[in-house]
Protein backbone atom coordinates (compact mmCIF):
# COMPACT_ATOMS: atom_id res chain seq x y z
CA UNK A 1 0.00 0.00 0.00
CA UNK A 2 2.65 2.58 0.83
CA UNK A 3 4.61 1.64 -1.94
CA UNK A 4 2.10 1.72 -4.59
CA UNK A 5 1.12 5.36 -2.90
CA UNK A 6 4.54 6.84 -3.05
CA UNK A 7 4.74 5.25 -7.04
CA UNK A 8 1.49 7.32 -7.59
CA UNK A 9 3.03 10.69 -5.85
CA UNK A 10 6.19 10.38 -6.93
CA UNK A 11 4.16 10.09 -10.62
CA UNK A 12 3.30 13.87 -10.06
CA UNK A 13 6.32 15.16 -10.14
CA UNK A 14 6.89 15.14 -13.84
CA UNK A 15 4.49 17.56 -14.35
CA UNK A 16 6.11 21.41 -13.73
CA UNK A 17 2.82 22.45 -12.24
CA UNK A 18 2.47 20.03 -9.43
CA UNK A 19 2.75 21.13 -5.96
CA UNK A 20 6.14 19.16 -5.94
CA UNK A 21 7.35 20.72 -1.90
CA UNK A 22 3.59 19.18 -0.87
CA UNK A 23 4.35 15.92 -2.89
CA UNK A 24 7.72 15.51 -1.45
CA UNK A 25 6.22 16.04 1.99
CA UNK A 26 4.31 13.13 2.03
CA UNK A 27 6.22 10.93 0.24
CA UNK A 28 8.78 11.81 3.20
CA UNK A 29 5.57 10.92 5.87
CA UNK A 30 4.49 7.77 4.14
CA UNK A 31 8.36 6.44 4.24
CA UNK A 32 9.72 7.61 7.62
CA UNK A 33 8.83 4.50 9.12
CA UNK A 34 11.48 3.28 6.86
CA UNK A 35 13.84 5.71 7.34
CA UNK A 36 13.47 5.11 11.44
CA UNK A 37 13.98 0.96 11.12
CA UNK A 38 16.97 1.44 8.89
CA UNK A 39 18.10 3.88 11.77
CA UNK A 40 17.33 0.89 14.59
CA UNK A 41 20.61 -1.43 12.46
CA UNK A 42 22.62 1.12 14.17
CA UNK A 43 21.57 0.82 17.90
CA UNK A 44 24.01 0.15 20.59
CA UNK A 45 26.92 1.57 19.16
CA UNK A 46 27.00 4.08 21.31
CA UNK A 47 24.57 6.93 19.47
CA UNK A 48 21.45 8.00 20.76
CA UNK A 49 18.93 6.75 19.09
CA UNK A 50 17.29 9.97 18.56
CA UNK A 51 20.28 11.23 17.10
CA UNK A 52 20.52 8.43 14.39
CA UNK A 53 16.89 9.39 13.82
CA UNK A 54 17.52 12.53 13.00
CA UNK A 55 20.25 11.45 10.61
CA UNK A 56 17.85 9.19 8.76
CA UNK A 57 15.29 11.13 8.45
CA UNK A 58 17.55 13.36 6.68
CA UNK A 59 19.14 10.25 3.94
CA UNK A 60 15.36 9.89 3.66
CA UNK A 61 14.86 13.56 2.32
CA UNK A 62 17.68 13.65 0.41
CA UNK A 63 16.63 10.81 -1.53
CA UNK A 64 13.10 11.97 -2.16
CA UNK A 65 14.76 15.13 -3.27
CA UNK A 66 17.32 13.54 -5.31
CA UNK A 67 15.28 10.66 -6.45
CA UNK A 68 14.24 11.06 -10.52
CA UNK A 69 11.16 8.42 -11.65
CA UNK A 70 12.71 8.17 -15.25
CA UNK A 71 15.74 6.29 -14.10
CA UNK A 72 14.75 4.41 -11.04
CA UNK A 73 11.79 2.29 -11.23
CA UNK A 74 11.38 1.47 -7.27
CA UNK A 75 11.90 4.33 -4.78
CA UNK A 76 13.22 2.59 -1.81
CA UNK A 77 15.58 0.58 -3.89
CA UNK A 78 17.12 4.20 -4.10
CA UNK A 79 16.09 5.30 -1.07
CA UNK A 80 17.45 2.83 1.60
CA UNK A 81 20.74 2.94 0.62
CA UNK A 82 20.86 6.51 0.48
CA UNK A 83 19.77 6.70 3.96
CA UNK A 84 22.12 4.03 4.63
CA UNK A 85 25.28 5.80 3.34
CA UNK A 86 23.86 8.77 5.50
CA UNK A 87 24.16 6.87 8.54
CA UNK A 88 27.40 5.60 7.18
CA UNK A 89 29.28 9.04 7.24
CA UNK A 90 27.85 10.19 10.33
CA UNK A 91 29.30 7.71 12.15
CA UNK A 92 32.42 8.08 10.01
CA UNK A 93 32.67 12.15 10.89
CA UNK A 94 31.20 12.14 13.96
CA UNK A 95 30.83 8.89 15.87
CA UNK A 96 33.99 8.01 17.06
CA UNK A 97 34.70 7.95 20.35
CA UNK A 98 38.12 7.19 19.88
CA UNK A 99 38.97 7.75 16.07
CA UNK A 100 41.58 5.53 14.25
CA UNK A 101 43.24 6.26 11.15
CA UNK A 102 41.27 7.15 7.87
CA UNK A 103 41.70 4.43 6.13
CA UNK A 104 40.70 2.02 8.38
CA UNK A 105 37.67 4.36 8.90
CA UNK A 106 37.05 4.40 5.26
CA UNK A 107 37.28 0.71 4.64
CA UNK A 108 35.14 0.09 7.52
CA UNK A 109 32.34 1.91 5.73
CA UNK A 110 33.40 0.07 2.41
CA UNK A 111 32.64 -2.98 4.52
CA UNK A 112 29.45 -1.88 5.31
CA UNK A 113 28.67 -1.54 1.93
CA UNK A 114 30.01 -4.54 0.64
CA UNK A 115 28.45 -6.98 3.06
CA UNK A 116 24.86 -5.74 2.06
CA UNK A 117 25.87 -7.39 -1.73
CA UNK A 118 27.10 -9.95 -0.34
CA UNK A 119 24.29 -11.09 1.84
CA UNK A 120 22.06 -10.69 -0.97
CA UNK A 121 24.14 -12.62 -3.23
CA UNK A 122 24.96 -15.14 -0.32
CA UNK A 123 22.36 -15.32 1.46
CA UNK A 124 24.23 -15.37 4.92
CA UNK A 125 26.48 -12.90 6.44
CA UNK A 126 30.17 -12.75 4.35
CA UNK A 127 33.04 -14.37 5.69
CA UNK A 128 36.13 -11.66 6.20
CA UNK A 129 38.14 -13.67 3.33
CA UNK A 130 34.94 -12.61 1.12
CA UNK A 131 34.70 -8.91 1.88
CA UNK A 132 38.58 -9.40 1.66
CA UNK A 133 37.81 -10.53 -2.02
CA UNK A 134 35.17 -8.30 -2.85
CA UNK A 135 37.29 -5.39 -1.68
CA UNK A 136 40.45 -6.43 -2.94
CA UNK A 137 42.27 -5.53 -0.06
CA UNK A 138 44.08 -8.40 2.94
CA UNK A 139 41.92 -10.14 5.13
CA UNK A 140 43.81 -8.56 7.89
CA UNK A 141 43.01 -4.56 6.58
CA UNK A 142 39.26 -6.38 6.77
CA UNK A 143 39.40 -7.53 10.25
CA UNK A 144 41.14 -4.65 11.51
CA UNK A 145 38.37 -2.59 10.10
CA UNK A 146 36.01 -4.71 11.40
CA UNK A 147 37.22 -4.41 15.01
CA UNK A 148 37.25 -0.59 14.57
CA UNK A 149 33.44 -0.80 15.34
CA UNK A 150 34.09 -0.91 19.04
CA UNK A 151 35.52 2.55 18.90
CA UNK A 152 32.37 3.96 18.39
CA UNK A 153 31.43 3.47 22.38
CA UNK A 154 33.61 2.99 25.18
CA UNK A 155 32.82 1.96 28.61
CA UNK A 156 32.44 3.90 31.73
CA UNK A 157 34.59 3.56 34.32
CA UNK A 158 31.80 3.77 36.90
CA UNK A 159 29.59 1.45 35.03
CA UNK A 160 29.41 -2.58 37.20
CA UNK A 161 29.28 -5.11 35.10
CA UNK A 162 28.63 -8.73 35.90
CA UNK A 163 29.56 -10.22 39.11
CA UNK A 164 29.45 -6.83 40.66
CA UNK A 165 32.92 -5.95 39.43
CA UNK A 166 33.35 -2.60 38.16
CA UNK A 167 36.04 -1.72 34.53
CA UNK A 168 38.39 -0.45 36.96
CA UNK A 169 38.87 -4.20 38.60
CA UNK A 170 39.44 -4.73 34.99
CA UNK A 171 42.26 -2.39 34.31
CA UNK A 172 43.91 -2.74 37.78
CA UNK A 173 46.16 -5.95 38.06
CA UNK A 174 48.34 -6.48 40.71
CA UNK A 175 51.96 -6.74 39.54
CA UNK A 176 54.19 -8.94 41.70
CA UNK A 177 57.21 -6.89 40.90
CA UNK A 178 56.03 -3.71 43.31
CA UNK A 179 56.29 -6.33 46.18
CA UNK A 180 59.78 -7.32 45.28
CA UNK A 181 60.96 -4.21 44.26
CA UNK A 182 59.47 -2.36 47.65
CA UNK A 183 61.57 -5.29 49.78
CA UNK A 184 64.41 -4.38 48.23
CA UNK A 185 64.23 -0.64 49.20
CA UNK A 186 64.17 -1.32 52.65
CA UNK A 187 66.16 -4.41 52.92
CA UNK A 188 69.04 -2.79 50.69
CA UNK A 189 70.84 -0.96 53.81
CA UNK A 190 70.17 -3.76 56.65
CA UNK A 191 71.56 -6.24 53.83
CA UNK A 192 74.60 -4.38 53.35
CA UNK A 193 75.41 -4.19 57.04
CA UNK A 194 75.84 -8.11 56.76
CA UNK A 195 79.52 -9.78 55.72
CA UNK A 196 80.00 -10.71 52.07
CA UNK A 197 79.71 -14.32 52.99
CA UNK A 198 76.13 -13.54 54.37
CA UNK A 199 75.18 -11.21 51.41
CA UNK A 200 76.70 -14.20 49.17
CA UNK A 201 74.79 -16.89 51.63
CA UNK A 202 71.71 -14.72 51.08
CA UNK A 203 72.83 -14.29 46.79
CA UNK A 204 72.35 -17.67 46.52
CA UNK A 205 69.60 -19.03 48.53
CA UNK A 206 67.00 -16.07 47.33
CA UNK A 207 68.33 -14.85 44.34
CA UNK A 208 70.07 -18.19 42.51
CA UNK A 209 67.44 -20.65 44.11
CA UNK A 210 70.42 -22.87 45.43
CA UNK A 211 69.59 -25.33 48.09
CA UNK A 212 71.00 -25.39 51.35
CA UNK A 213 72.88 -28.50 50.51
CA UNK A 214 74.28 -26.49 47.07
CA UNK A 215 74.99 -23.39 49.44
CA UNK A 216 77.01 -25.50 51.92
CA UNK A 217 79.39 -27.13 49.05
CA UNK A 218 80.01 -23.78 47.91
CA UNK A 219 81.02 -22.47 50.88
CA UNK A 220 82.48 -25.75 52.20
CA UNK A 221 80.01 -26.06 55.17
CA UNK A 222 77.06 -28.39 56.14
CA UNK A 223 73.60 -28.06 55.08
CA UNK A 224 72.79 -28.31 59.20
CA UNK A 225 75.24 -25.14 59.40
CA UNK A 226 73.52 -23.27 55.98
CA UNK A 227 70.19 -23.99 57.96
CA UNK A 228 71.62 -22.24 61.55
CA UNK A 229 73.42 -19.15 59.17
CA UNK A 230 70.05 -18.39 57.14
CA UNK A 231 67.73 -18.45 60.16
CA UNK A 232 70.51 -16.46 62.14
CA UNK A 233 70.55 -13.73 59.02
CA UNK A 234 66.99 -13.76 58.83
CA UNK A 235 66.46 -13.01 62.39
CA UNK A 236 69.04 -10.83 62.59
CA UNK A 237 67.06 -8.75 59.51
CA UNK A 238 63.52 -8.79 61.05
CA UNK A 239 64.95 -7.48 64.34
CA UNK A 240 66.79 -5.06 62.70
CA UNK A 241 63.39 -4.09 60.66
CA UNK A 242 61.35 -3.71 63.86
CA UNK A 243 63.80 -1.93 65.80
CA UNK A 244 64.42 0.93 62.43
CA UNK A 245 62.07 4.01 62.63
CA UNK A 246 60.23 4.48 59.50
CA UNK A 247 62.13 6.43 56.93
CA UNK A 248 64.90 5.83 59.10
CA UNK A 249 67.87 2.90 58.17
CA UNK A 250 70.67 4.14 59.05
CA UNK A 251 73.12 1.36 60.60
CA UNK A 252 73.84 1.19 64.01
CA UNK A 253 77.18 0.59 65.54
CA UNK A 254 77.68 -2.67 66.77
CA UNK A 255 75.48 -4.66 64.49
CA UNK A 256 77.89 -5.42 61.28
CA UNK A 257 78.39 -9.33 62.08
CA UNK A 258 81.70 -10.37 61.84
CA UNK A 259 82.59 -12.27 58.20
Amino acid sequence: MRSRLTSDLLAQLSDPACPRRAIEDEVIRLNLVVALQEARRYEGRGVEIDDLRQVASLGLVKAVRAYDPAKATEFLSFAVPSIRGELRRWFRDRGWMVRPPRPVQELQAGINAAHDVLVQQLGRAARPSELASHLAVDVDQVIEAVSASGFFRVDSLDAIVTGGESPYDRLAQREAGFDSAEAWVVLGPLVRELSARERRILELRFLQGATQSEIGEQLGVTQTQVSRLLSSILRRLRDRLLDVPSGTLEPRPGLTPAA
